[in-house]
């Protein structure tokens, strides 16, 4: 299982998503995003992950039309397994940069 950690920035987004949103992207994480993490590089077709183009190295994880969430890849804490910095949850209005 990929090891996890949220900015602050993260958290405060969540707490606006109503309880289906913040179930929506549970769902999506658990069941789609993390077993692609497992399983290779590649993130399934209907994932919809990229990278955001004015924040380098940080990507985004497009979950429902208007719902997304922005992360970057951490510093490995156990050997072979992926780190998952989470940034920012929510619409696309989202901020993005620093």
């Amino acid at each position: 299982m990929p090891t996890f950690e949220t900015l602050s920035r993260f958290t405060a987004d969540l707490q606006h998503l109503t309880p289906a949103q913040r179930w929506r992207f549970r769902r999506v994480v658990l069941e789609s995003f993390v077993p692609d993490l497992r399983t290779g590089w590649l993130f399934r077709p209907g994932l919809r992950v990229k990278g955001v183009r004015i924040a380098p190295g940080v990507y985004e994880l497009i979950r429902a039309p208007d719902g997304r969430a922005t992360w970057s890849y951490g510093r490995e804490l156990r050997g072979g397994e992926r780190h998952i910095v989470w940034c920012g949850i929510g619409t696309h209005e989202i901020r993005i940069g620093p």
